[in-house]
């Protein structure tokens, strides 16, 4: 484990399922599913920063992101593949929900 993220066999399922279970943190898994990495101002634009760094922080200590800075920004990544290795299946039965992470919260706050 880094200071910041713990390896796959600390993941532990209680604090995967906690912060997959807050509506602004699955918009956010939701939109890093593509694989891709994306810088954090542009995944949920309209939270306040400090909500977000809360947000950002429980993802990663669950094991759901990974993070790297790079200058002032902050790039985010979903951990797919160590999530898949540890709890096989739970990310696609969740993203196969149409409703994960599009939450009135979601819809209301894009438009």
């Amino acid at each position: 484990m880094t200071a910041l993220h713990p390896s796959s066999e600390q993941f532990q399922l209680e604090a995967v399922l906690a912060a997959l279970g807050h509506p602004i943190r699955a918009s956010i898994v939701r939109a890093l599913s593509s694989g891709e990495e994306r810088f954090c101002g542009a995944i949920v634009p309209d939270v306040p920063k400090s909500t977000l760094t809360h947000h950002w922080r429980v993802l990663r200590e669950s094991g759901v992101i990974r993070q790297r800075p790079s200058g002032r920004k902050l790039y985010l990544t979903l951990r797919r593949d160590d999530l898949d290795a540890r709890f096989p299946g739970l990310l696609d039965l969740l993203l196969s929900d149409e409703t994960f992470g599009r939450t009135a919260w979601h819809v209301a706050s894009t438009g």
